[in-house]
């Protein structure tokens, strides 16, 4: 196999830090750009042009899965690896929607994240083996029934929003994790309320439960 050209994308310093200790242990890897917003990954990718990007979707300002959907745009070919602290369904499938070709969670083996890598500079798919459970998990339960369809119709700040409120954080709290205002914060959070229907966060709660987002 050729060179692999990786773009790193994650907001905590430490983290890439792991990254690369992990990637020198290979020697058809190499790491040709780290970025820390996603903002700057779109930029890099264009102008380095990597083989693979594995990409954190919780990032500051612009989304991870937004990313994604605009390097997707760019070059359909994009070859991008989402690697996220989030293990439900409903995460996995957005990123796949939004063009990832793969999905791993950040408490995965090291060695899975060199195979997946591997897999996707190769032109394949790869998403996390409980993962695949979960996914199909998830669709037998929708064939059955249409009602978990409302995250659907968040945009993905909102969706990030949604997700951070179901899990019980304050809208100052969320402002702090998103580097977001508080104002804009609660203005997503009406918004999430007009579309969704709910009126409560524990409607909100609830609705996130129903969907796979949060457990109880």
């Amino acid at each position: 196999m050729k060179q692999i050209k990786l773009l790193l994308v994650d907001d905590h310093a430490v983290v890439r830090a792991g990254y690369r200790q992990l990637i020198s242990t290979t020697n058809d890897i190499t790491i040709i750009g780290e970025s820390s917003t996603a903002e700057d990954a779109c930029q890099k990718y264009i102008e380095l042009k990597p083989n693979v990007v594995v990409m954190d979707l919780s990032l500051p300002s612009m989304t991870g899965l937004e990313a994604i959907r605009r390097m997707t745009l760019y070059d359909d070919s994009v070859a991008i690896l989402a690697f996220s602290i989030h293990n439900e369904a409903v995460y996995v499938q957005r990123a796949i929607e939004a063009g990832a070709k793969g999905y791993l969670t950040k408490s995965c083996e090291p060695v899975i994240l060199i195979k997946a890598i591997y897999a996707l500079a190769e032109g394949k798919t790869y998403i996390e083996k409980d993962l695949q459970t979960n996914i199909s998990s998830k669709s037998t339960k929708e064939a059955s029934t249409e009602k978990n369809k409302s995250a659907s119709k968040l945009s993905p700040r909102e969706f990030d929003v949604f997700c951070l409120l179901a899990e019980g954080k304050s809208c100052k709290e969320i402002a702090g994790l998103l580097f977001l205002s508080e104002k804009t914060v609660s203005n997503y959070a009406t918004q999430i309320k007009i579309k969704l229907k709910a009126r409560t966060l524990s409607e909100l709660t609830r609705i996130a439960y129903q969907e796979g987002i949060i457990s109880v």
